[in-house]
């Protein structure tokens, strides 16, 4: 894999390829292995991925990028209807959508008749043209800043990407979107924080949410866009009573100690952040000296870098 510079990654706005890039040279075995454990039925594995059966007609692609296979990068899914097929996320190539779509005519005789993005990094939308292999046609769903931000700022420039969203329908940014499928509805809730403009995917029965980066599990997240309060409250909206199932944008599944440890990790980091500043600790200084709370558990992809580019993210927002 190649390396990327500490001035690469700092200067890299586009996706979160740079963050899982920076760190996968140096995770020990042993928590690549906990971030592959599946958590769901297996229905599909490849070097990139698991494909796991949460409910009936609902299905999580589980990235696995330590390894260097960056053919997917982020997680996304599979949500079946009676009428039609949801897929989430475009993912970081074209073959990795065109492996989720070909699996979902395996498991439901019908290629994805939608397919719905998150928000604009490129480990989540640059392959999003691998749906339309075998002359496939379909409904793409994003909000007008998402597909905006993927032709204006994803690198390389791709004109079979650019195509694929140009008939793109836009969601709400301030209202719900239900997508019909048939005998299950898909609710897409307009969020931000981690981007500008971010949505999750919530389903009533199961009781499943697709977060999109929101929520990170098990791995410090990347902050090159946050804005860090706006990402809490929209990490506060995914919190649910009753037993649900999360599927974060990176890392496995994640049950409720997972989100409550996440939640309790961005709280953590935005106290430091306040108490750095107000002693007048540059970012990259208070982000070196930084360390998690030993009660917070072990953390994939830890790197210092991370942390300043969180300190950062947090400096602006407090001017």
């Amino acid at each position: 894999m190649v390396s990327l510079s500490r001035r690469d990654f700092l200067s890299s706005a586009a996706s979160c390829s740079a963050h899982l890039a920076l760190v996968s040279m140096a995770v020990p075995a042993s928590l690549r292995a906990m971030w592959a454990l599946p958590r769901g039925r297996v229905v599909a594995r490849e070097p990139f991925g698991t494909l796991e059966r949460i409910a009936d007609g609902v299905w999580a692609l589980v990235s696995t990028p330590l390894g260097g296979d960056r053919t997917t990068l982020s997680n996304g899914g599979i949500v079946a209807g009676a009428h039609g097929v949801l897929a989430i996320e475009g993912f970081n190539q074209p073959l990795g959508a065109q492996w989720l779509a070909t699996k979902a005519r395996e498991l439901t005789g019908r290629w994805p008749t939608h397919v719905a993005l998150t928000h604009y990094h490129a480990d989540h939308s640059n392959g999003i043209a691998g749906y339309l292999a075998e002359g496939a046609s379909l409904k793409v769903f994003a909000t007008e800043v998402t597909r905006t931000l993927i032709v204006e700022r994803n690198r390389p420039a791709d004109a079979a990407r650019t195509a694929a969203l140009t008939d793109a329908i836009f969601l709400g940014t301030t209202s719900q979107t239900a997508l019909d499928l048939g005998g299950r509805t898909v609710r897409v809730v307009p969020l931000a924080g981690h981007t500008p403009s971010d949505c999750a995917l919530e389903i009533d029965d199961p009781n499943v949410i697709f977060c999109g980066d929101l929520l990170w599990n098990g791995m410090f997240p990347n902050y090159v866009d946050a804005v860090p309060s706006e990402l809490a409250r929209s990490v506060r909206t995914l919190r649910r009573s009753r037993a649900s199932t999360h599927v974060p944008g990176h890392g496995p599944l994640a049950r409720q100690a997972d989100f409550d440890r996440y939640e309790a990790m961005l709280g953590e980091v935005e106290q430091a952040a306040r108490a750095a500043r107000a002693k007048g600790l540059s970012a990259s200084e208070a982000g070196s000296a930084y360390a998690l709370p030993a009660s917070l558990g072990e953390w994939t992809l830890f790197n210092k870098v991370f942390f300043e580019r969180a300190f950062a993210a947090w400096y602006k927002e407090l001017g």
